[in-house]
């Protein structure tokens, strides 16, 4: 039924192994069970689709962070494929829907590619508690699966913790870690990028304090670090990935629109959605401020962040077979 969700899929892994796939594709579906489970109920086989099924779909996808934009274009999509495609089984609409979501991600699956500069520099920011700093951890594990050496920059210097925790990341991941005592995040930031101009590092992921993007002041601040980082290296940073907890809901796509406004955000990592997040503001992103998703985050070991491909997340969301 959803033979191209499964094709595409298994080429994204081709260089994965198979077990551990299946495995990130399981947790990535137990993360998302809320949501498909639902769903699930409510594609049944023998089932009329009608304008109660239709209402009950939009409740389903409303509370699941889709929002109101997305959810009335994926309706739509789905009414003009039951039409077109004269479907009259509720489980029908499963694949349907499959098909309308895939349309509205696929956009925003676009891998991060670090080969077009050296040092490459990636500047992380987003709200307190969004999973910063670990994020840049799984990160440089990542990035050192591929094979590119990784300098780590301490630029928390708010949060008394966050220089011993990125730390500890360094040591988990046998990297270095720029970090002063005290000073400001630029001058971390910026002493990170002339180290790795020296060391001919291939990758620097600069960690910066968490902000609400009510703080008007702070997020001058962080402009400023950008402006700094373009001094250090013209051109520079060349991805601003922003963070984001799934569990946060529309506010998720509030705090895109207002670090995309101050910064100019080329990325964005959605975060912890392996406990209560349902998963549809990706889609609700998708709709009203499309930035590429380059990578999730299902859970806290070092391999538990993978670049976002469309199809797994769809197959996940719904409960397919993938």
């Amino acid at each position: 039924m959803l033979g191209f969700l499964k094709k595409s899929t298994s080429a994204t892994a081709s260089n994965t192994d198979s077990h551990a796939q299946d495995n990130w594709i399981g947790r990535l579906k137990n993360g998302l069970l809320r949501t498909g489970s639902q769903l699930s109920e409510l594609f049944i086989p023998g089932g009329r689709i009608d304008d109660d099924l239709y209402e009950e779909l939009e409740t389903i996808l409303i509370t699941a962070d889709v929002g109101m934009d997305a959810t009335r274009l994926l309706l739509a999509d789905v009414q003009r494929q039951v039409k077109e495609q004269r479907l009259n089984d509720a489980a029908q609409l499963k694949s349907a829907l499959a098909h309308s979501l895939l349309k509205l991600l696929q956009p925003l699956a676009v891998p991060l590619d670090t080969s077009t500069h050296k040092p490459y520099i990636i500047m992380l920011t987003g709200v307190n508690g969004a999973g910063k700093t670990t994020s840049i951890g799984k990160l440089a594990k990542y990035f050192q699966g591929q094979g590119k050496s990784v300098l780590l920059a301490a630029g928390d210097t708010f949060r008394a913790a966050a220089r011993e925790q990125l730390m500890e990341w360094g040591a988990r991941n046998d990297v270095s870690v720029i970090a002063q005592q005290s000073g400001d995040a630029a001058a971390v930031i910026f002493d990170a990028v002339q180290a790795a101009q020296a060391r001919k590092i291939d990758v620097v992921l600069a960690d910066t304090a968490g902000r609400l993007t009510t703080q008007a002041h702070l997020m001058e601040e962080i402009k400023k670090v950008k402006r700094v980082i373009d001094k250090a290296l013209p051109g520079a940073p060349h991805e601003v990935l922003l963070v984001l907890d799934a569990n946060t809901g529309q506010n998720a796509l509030s705090q895109t629109k207002a670090f995309d406004d101050a910064l100019g955000v080329t990325g964005l990592v959605l975060t912890k959605l392996d406990g209560t997040a349902k998963g549809g503001v990706i889609a609700a992103i998708a709709k009203a401020h499309p930035i590429p998703v380059r990578f999730i985050g299902v859970g806290e070991g070092l391999d538990d962040l993978r670049p976002f491909v469309a199809e797994e997340f769809v197959s996940a969301l719904l409960g397919l077979e993938a």
